[in-house]
């Protein structure tokens, strides 16, 4: 069974811890332990140390639910606003599944969608994946983006060939997309950022 990537469950912790502390429930060692399937209390301390460590976490001594969030760690919740179609382009949905959390300061500009397909396979950005993406960023070729084209929205890297645009798939069994202008409508709406995973 391959390993989780580096920081993958890392983050998928923090983002429980977060999202018990925000709903006012801050989780004990053991409850965390059971949520991921840990063989030891010791694996979740190591987690929630590092997370500490960088800032991301306060410990409140001596207290089993004494996790916090520290004032330089304030998190937004974000929609995620449909499905994005890794594949042939799909009409975007835009309602709510659900909501993840974010830093403070990416919360105001960015949205979360999930992924369909496996175009995207050669970037690591897999069916199911949610990605994160911020709506404001400047986007130069090479970026991964959310590009809408028409009514339709698609997640793809963004390339230039002379002047027109192209949305790279990273995967051989799909097709780039060139967008022309009878394709109607053709807007980039934002730079993904971060990836979250399941497992």
């Amino acid at each position: 069974m391959p390993k989780t990537p580096p920081g993958e469950t890392r983050a998928r912790l923090r983002d429980f811890v977060l999202s018990r502390i925000l709903a006012g429930a801050p989780p004990s060692v053991r409850e965390v332990q059971e949520h991921f399937a840990f063989r030891s209390t010791a694996t979740v301390r190591e987690h929630l140390d590092a997370l500490v460590d960088a800032g991301e976490l306060e410990q409140e001594s001596g207290r089993d639910r004494g996790y916090r969030i520290p004032g330089a760690f304030l998190p937004g919740m974000v929609p995620i606003l449909g499905r994005v179609h890794a594949g042939a382009l799909h009409q975007a949905l835009e309602n709510a599944e659900g909501y993840v959390a974010v830093r403070a300061e990416r919360a105001a500009r960015s949205f979360a969608l999930r992924v369909v397909g496996e175009s995207m396979a050669g970037r690591e950005i897999h069916d199911g994946d949610i990605v994160l993406v911020d709506r404001d960023a400047r986007v130069a070729p090479g970026d991964i983006v959310v590009a809408l084209v028409g009514d339709e929205a698609t997640i793809k890297t963004l390339r230039k060939q002379g002047r027109r645009v192209v949305l790279e798939a990273a995967n051989p069994d799909y097709a780039d997309i060139l967008p022309a202008p009878g394709d109607g409508e053709f807007r980039i709406l934002g730079r993904v950022y971060e990836i979250r995973r399941t497992l």
